[in-house]
C-alpha cells in the first residue's frame, strides 16, 4: 500500500538525483532509502528510476510520480500548517525566504515590530536568490517569500506592498548637480556596474535602461551591493540602487545619487505564497507590517 513515507523519500530522491545525498535529506540510510524506492515501484507497478553506477535518472513516469508527490507533500504540508495556526495568527514558526537586495535593508526595520506584536512568532529567515525561492516555496520548504514582483506562477499568490524606485548611483565629482534627472537610454554599457547572473536586480536593471546588453569583457559582476557601491565609489563605472537600500550602501561622500526621469523606474516589493496555503490570515499581518515600517 503507498504511504507518506514512501512520497517523502522518493521525493527527496527526485529533488537531489542522488541516492545518498537523498538518503542524508531525510535521516536515514541509503539501503533503508533504496528499499522504499522499490516498494514505491512494487505497489504502483512502474519502473520510476534508472539506476546505473555512475548516475541516477528518472523514467517518464517517475517525472510524473514526483510531480504528483511533491503537490501532495505540499498539501499534507499545508494542512498541518493549517492545524497548528488556526487559532492563532503570526504564531509558532514562520518560514521567510527573502532576496539579498531586500533582506539586510527591511529585515532591520520590520523586526522589532514584529516581535513585539507577535510574541510568539518564530520567525525563520532564508535569504537567497529568487530562483532558488521559488522553487523552495513550490516544494513547500518555504512558506512565503518577499521579493521584487511579479511572479508568473499560476500555483502562487501574490501581494503587492510598496514601490521602491531606483536611482542612479555615481561617483561625486566636484562639478556634478546632484538635481539633475537622468534619462536611462543615456547610460553607457561600459560604465554599468551589476550584480553577477542570477539576480534578479541585475535584470531589472539591463531592462530599465532600455534593453541594455552589456558585453562580457565590459561588465563587471559582483555578489553584493556593497561591492558594487565601493567600486562605484572608486570611479569605475555607476549602478542602479534600490532606494530602499540607499540609506545603507551610500555613506560614502564620493557616491552621489541621481533621480531618473518620468516616469522613474522602479520595482514592486511582495509576498508570494502557495494558493493552497491556509494561513493567508499570517501572511495579511505579516504583509500590513511591512507596510507600516516602511511608511513610517
Amino acid at each position: 500500500m503507498l504511504t507518506f513515507r514512501q512520497l517523502r523519500y522518493f521525493d527527496a530522491l527526485a529533488r537531489h538525483m542522488h541516492f545518498g545525498r537523498a538518503a542524508e535529506d531525510v535521516a536515514i540510510s541509503q539501503p533503508a532509502l533504496s528499499m522504499q524506492i522499490k516498494e514505491l515501484e512494487a505497489d504502483l507497478g512502474i519502473q520510476l528510476v534508472e539506476r546505473s553506477v555512475h548516475s541516477t535518472r528518472l523514467t517518464r513516469e517517475g517525472s510524473e510520480v514526483a510531480r504528483r508527490a511533491a503537490s501532495i507533500l505540499s498539501e499534507i504540508r499545508d494542512l498541518e500548517d493549517y492545524g497548528r495556526h488556526a487559532a492563532r495568527v503570526l504564531g509558532g514558526p514562520l518560514r521567510l525566504g527573502i532576496i539579498p537586495s531586500i533582506a539586510p535593508y527591511l529585515l532591520p526595520r520590520i523586526l522589532p515590530s514584529l516581535m513585539r506584536n507577535y510574541p510568539d512568532l518564530d520567525l525563520r529567515v532564508r535569504e537567497t536568490m529568487t530562483d532558488t525561492l521559488i522553487s523552495e516555496l513550490r516544494h513547500g520548504e518555504l512558506d512565503v517569500i518577499l521579493i521584487a514582483l511579479p511572479v508568473d506562477e499560476k500555483e502562487f499568490e501574490c501581494e503587492s506592498l510598496f514601490a521602491d524606485r531606483f536611482l542612479l548611483a555615481v561617483h561625486a565629482e566636484p562639478e556634478l548637480d546632484e538635481r539633475i534627472r537622468v534619462d536611462a537610454a543615456s547610460i553607457e554599457a561600459r560604465n554599468l556596474l551589476l550584480l553577477e547572473e542570477g539576480h534578479c536586480l541585475r535584470d531589472q536593471a539591463l531592462n530599465y535602461c532600455h534593453g541594455l546588453k552589456p558585453s562580457g569583457e565590459s561588465t563587471f559582476g559582483a555578489t553584493s551591493l556593497s561591492t558594487v557601491m565601493q567600486m562605484v565609489a572608486a570611479g569605475y563605472g555607476v549602478t542602479l540602487l534600490p532606494e530602499l537600500c540607499a540609506s545603507v550602501e551610500v555613506r560614502d561622500e564620493r557616491v552621489a545619487l541621481l533621480r531618473f526621469k518620468d516616469p522613474q523606474p522602479e520595482r514592486t516589493v511582495g509576498l508570494v505564497w502557495r494558493k493552497s496555503s491556509p494561513r493567508k490570515h499570517d501572511f495579511a499581518a505579516l504583509g500590513e507590517s511591512i507596510r507600516q515600517s516602511t511608511a513610517s
